[in-house]
């Protein structure tokens, strides 16, 4: 790229300095003969142009005369028609002889001779300075003395200019090209380290990062690699942390029926249903944990699907409370019910709702203490349907609140396993919720106690 991005720029410097060597070649060519063939050179450029002048207001050289002999020395302004009479000139000062011919060749006036000579030669005529009407040539001025170029030197000098608009050029296009090679290292420095941070990013080390510098573009492309290196880093720890609680939830309850197998097989215990029972308990936890993380792996592909039905909300929430009545009765837990009159139906998965539902209500009695209460609300508006979940337990730790709802995460490190679930009751309550277009939020109520607020939309 560093290359291709060299070449890029000695192309456009190429072209810039050919173009510009070219066109001021032929302009230089072009203004060097407008002023030496306009009588520059000699000193009479404003005497060409003033017997042009007087040509296209008389129609002719009688009487131009006047007009040669207000450029000489001791001539004020001459009478010439249109201002043509002129102050002394360069010409005069160098003492030159002014010879005026008309188109033919004949000569008309000269300052010099009177009465004028018959008729320029043709190297006179190569040498005068013609007089144009309308482009077309109506008279020749040649002057002898002074400072007096002949054709071979106009072009002698044109030829080193031209060398010399060249040699510029040159030297400017090196200059450029060197210029252009330090900008393309410059500008390729950042995408080189940013290709070497991406090949150790593939090659597994995630800790890769970039100088950010500046804030242009390829500062946001590298802020944007950091991002993803980051995110890439974050998911692999979390990927890490979630096989290893994966492998410590499927240890125990295999442990347990291996043990109690066994113990069946060496005829410890005899065949009995009291007996199977823990192993049965122990089957029915795997086959919990399993459907689980098969629930949340169909919501992370976005292959969750939904039953979708217009649903009775209220006498949903109703169904489910009215399931963990008996589990609060015998803990001792007061689980209170306060639902408005009438809600709209809403197009929801009942089955994934109720879930949803099982899981904040299983959470609120696991903090729950005996003695304590749960209360369950639920608020219709026009545009959505809320219902919160508050316990009376210890609330929800300052630290635990950007965790919660992660996976096999757990506000209490003390709590067992076995009491506490798997870890993952909160993580698919909000997928499931997400997935129907709502969400689940968990904050600590100001009276003490925790609340889980689930928002779906009408």
């Amino acid at each position: 790229m560093r290359l291709r991005l060299f070449l890029s720029f000695a192309l456009i410097v190429l072209i810039s300095v050919t173009s510009f060597a070219l066109l001021a070649r032929q302009r230089t060519a072009d203004e060097v003969r407008g002023f030496m063939f306009r009588g520059g050179m000699a000193g009479v450029e404003q005497l060409v142009s003033a017997l042009e002048e007087y040509y296209h207001l008389q129609g002719s050289w009688q009487g131009v005369d006047s007009v040669l002999r207000a450029s000489m020395p001791g001539a004020g302004r001459g009478p010439g028609p249109g201002g043509s009479g002129m102050a002394q000139g360069m010409g005069a000062m160098m003492n030159q002889r002014l010879i005026l011919a008309d188109a033919q060749g004949n000569v008309v006036a000269d300052s010099a001779a009177s009465p004028p000579g018959d008729r320029l030669s043709e190297a006179e005529l190569r040498n005068a300075i013609p007089l144009a009407e309308n482009r077309n040539v109506v008279g020749y001025l040649l002057t002898e003395g002074g400072m007096v170029f002949s054709q071979q030197d106009q072009q002698q000098l044109i030829a080193r200019l031209n060398r010399t608009a060249l040699t510029a050029g040159l030297i400017s296009g090196a200059v450029s090209l060197v210029l252009a090679l330090l900008l393309a290292y410059r500008l390729l420095r950042p995408v080189r380290e940013l290709t070497g941070a991406a090949e150790r990013l593939a090659e597994g080390d995630l800790s890769q990062r970039v100088a950010v510098q500046g804030g242009d573009e390829l500062a946001t492309l590298a802020e944007t690699f950091n991002r993803m290196a980051a995110s890439l880093q974050k998911a692999g720890q979390s990927r890490r942390a979630m096989t290893a609680d994966i492998a410590h939830e499927l240890r125990n309850p295999l442990a347990v029926q291996r043990a109690n197998l066994e113990a069946l097989q060496d005829g410890i215990y005899p065949p009995t249903p009291e007996n199977l029972e823990p192993i049965l308990a122990q089957n029915r936890l795997l086959t919990r944990l399993v459907e689980d993380l098969q629930t949340l792996a169909l919501a992370d592909a976005g292959e969750l699907a939904l039953e979708r039905t217009p649903a009775d909300f209220l006498a949903l929430v109703k169904r489910v409370v009215d399931r963990f009545q008996t589990q609060a009765r015998a803990n001792g837990i007061d689980l209170e019910v306060s639902l408005p009159q009438n809600c709209p139906d809403i197009d929801l998965d009942p089955g994934r709702v109720e879930q949803i539902l099982g899981n904040l209500l299983s959470n609120a009695m696991r903090y729950t203490p005996s003695g304590g209460s749960i209360e369950v609300r639920a608020h219709c508006s026009p545009e959505q349907v809320r219902l919160t979940v508050r316990d009376s337990g210890p609330g929800i730790p300052e630290e635990a609140f950007p965790h919660i709802f992660e996976r096999f995460y757990r506000a209490d490190k003390g709590r067992s396993r076995t009491e506490g679930g798997s870890g993952l009751g909160l993580a698919i309550a909000r997928q499931l919720a997400r997935a129907h277009g709502g969400e689940i939020t968990g904050e600590n109520h100001p009276q003490g106690g925790a609340v889980f607020t689930l928002a779906l939309p009408l």
